[in-house]
């Protein structure tokens, strides 16, 4: 059984494959920094029980050893971490290629191996990203504030304004407070995301550029959207199999 991990700042998701070829359970739980190994066992402990091989993908440094003591201690396995040093058949041309998170490479990496090698790569999380691939050269990303930090910034620094759920509101313009913090929020992240896909189109001179999009929020976007666009919800578990496949499978 191989477990492939994307631990992000808001969700860590747990997916498993029997054979290599697909991805066959996926479960969620809460990023919690301050956690040990043993606490997290006790979760981690109802759902993972035979595990041959794990392969991580982590944007919170402070859980990089929590996992790894964990399968050590409980499998006796030595996770594969996404960084520098593993096969991706992904190129990064950055200014310091080093700085790029697991969760990009782990997106890019699926990408290009299911979609195209020349893709750009909308991921509505934590934060939203735009990443770049031209001939599976990572060229460059951009990132915005997520849905929920969007929101959370708001009504943080607001003394009036209420918290709200994010769903799309009935109408553009609110006539009250919930409804018109929805609006901008919902309508507003859509009109960001149109805006800076045509800005990245235009720039690497690429009008008819493949767009494609993941994330937790990206099927709240979505139907605001003027295009419609792919969603494929699983693919950093995705980009994390296809690196399995280049650096464990074999051994």
């Amino acid at each position: 059984m191989i477990s492939l991990i994307d631990i992000g700042n808001t969700s860590i998701a747990i997916a498993f494959s029997k054979t290599g070829d697909k991805i066959d359970h996926v479960y969620r739980i809460n990023t919690e920094k301050t956690k040990s190994a043993d606490e997290y066992a006790i979760t981690l402990n109802q759902f993972l029980k035979d595990v041959d091989a794990v392969v991580i993908s982590s944007v919170v440094p402070e859980l990089n050893e929590v996992f790894k003591d964990y399968f050590q201690e409980r499998f006796g396995l030595i996770p594969t971490f996404l960084g520098m040093g593993v096969k991706t058949g992904l190129k990064i041309t950055t200014d310091n290629p080093k700085e790029v998170g697991g969760d990009i490479i782990a997106n890019a990496v699926a990408a290009i191996s299911l979609y195209d090698k020349t893709i750009l790569i909308v991921d509505l999380g934590t934060a939203t990203t735009f990443t770049y691939i031209e001939d599976s050269n990572l060229k460059g990303v951009v990132i915005a504030p997520g849905l929920t930090t969007s929101r959370n910034a708001l009504v943080t620094k607001t003394s009036l304004l209420p918290q709200v759920e994010l769903d799309t509101p009935s109408k553009l313009l609110g006539t009250n407070s919930t409804d018109s913090i929805k609006s901008g929020l919902m309508f507003g992240h859509a009109s960001m995301i149109e805006g800076m896909i045509q800005r990245i189109k235009k720039q690497v001179n690429h009008p008819d550029l493949k767009v494609i999009l993941t994330g937790g929020h990206a099927k709240l976007i979505l139907p605001l959207l003027n295009e419609v666009y792919p969603l494929d919800e699983l693919l950093i578990l995705k980009g994390l199999l296809s690196v399995y496949k280049r650096n464990i499978s074999k051994k």
